[in-house]
């Protein structure tokens, strides 16, 4: 003989069903501001990523214009833009890096 399962009272099974729309309705309701919230921090972290960037970026612009402001950098610089002081001829001399090599491959040998 098979026993028989008795039910839960219909009172329980209310209760039941009432705690998990509860929990269903309490998670629905995070839903939207949890999103929300994960969407904003990683955004701020992108933004943070960001800034510290431009800081890098700012820190090597200044270190640029500190070492610009001093005459040899200045000439160093007009020199590397091809310009010439008054009465000074430009050359300009091509194949230097096929040179390079065939000077090592000489003087490396002998």
């Amino acid at each position: 003989m098979a026993k028989r399962r008795r039910r839960a009272p219909r009172s329980s099974i209310i209760l039941r069903r009432l705690a998990v729309g509860a929990l269903v309705l309490i998670a629905f309701l995070y839903f939207r501001p949890m999103r929300t919230y994960l969407h904003t921090r990683d955004t701020l972290a992108g933004r943070r990523e960001q800034v510290r960037g431009l800081e890098a970026q700012k820190r090597e612009l200044e270190r640029r214009l500190r070492t610009s402001a001093s005459t040899e950098a200045l000439v160093l610089e007009a020199r590397r833009l091809a310009l010439v002081k008054p009465g000074e001829r430009l050359f300009i001399v091509k194949g230097i890096a096929e040179w390079r090599r065939r000077h090592r491959t000489i003087g490396g040998g002998g």
